[in-house]
């Protein structure tokens, strides 16, 4: 009767040592489950943060292009405008003295034309005279590249 006894017993604690270990794993495979289904979760947002980010460095690829353009066309109308003070044997300063009127107007509205192109160069709108120009007499002379664009010198 005692061997009996502790058969049971050891058959016992088995099924109970069994019952135990089953409800541990069902624990820990419902813990597996909810981190898996936050690794997917956290996957899929890591997914969209780099299309994102794919996307923002074409964006960024494209406005750097824009304003390498930009600034080439820019450059190109600086060689313009020092092609035009440094002609032969001038001497604006003298010139300045002797027509001061004059060199004040010019001056003046060069100033004005140059503002404007930089205001365009900002990123301001172009009016739709600046759009429509096509005749020398119509462009802005500072900058014609970006501010007129219709305007085909000849």
């Amino acid at each position: 009767m005692g061997i009996r006894l502790f058969f049971i017993g050891i058959f016992a604690s088995a099924i109970i040592g069994a019952g135990v270990y089953v409800m541990k794993l069902q624990r820990d495979n419902a813990i597996l489950k909810e981190n898996a289904i936050k690794l997917e979760s956290a996957v899929a947002e890591q997914q969209e943060l780099i299309t994102q980010q794919k996307e923002d460095f074409k964006d960024i690829l494209a406005a750097n292009q824009k304003m390498n353009e930009l600034v080439g066309v820019l450059k190109k109308d600086l060689e313009d405008l020092d092609k035009r003070f440094n002609k032969k044997n001038r001497d604006v300063g003298k010139l300045a003295i002797a027509k001061t009127d004059a060199i004040e107007r010019i001056t003046n509205g060069a100033s004005a034309l140059a503002t404007r192109c930089i205001e365009i160069a900002s990123g301001a709108e172009l009016t739709e005279k600046e759009k429509n120009a096509t005749k020398k007499s119509e462009i802005n002379t500072e900058c014609p590249s970006i501010a007129n664009p219709n305007y085909v010198p000849y």
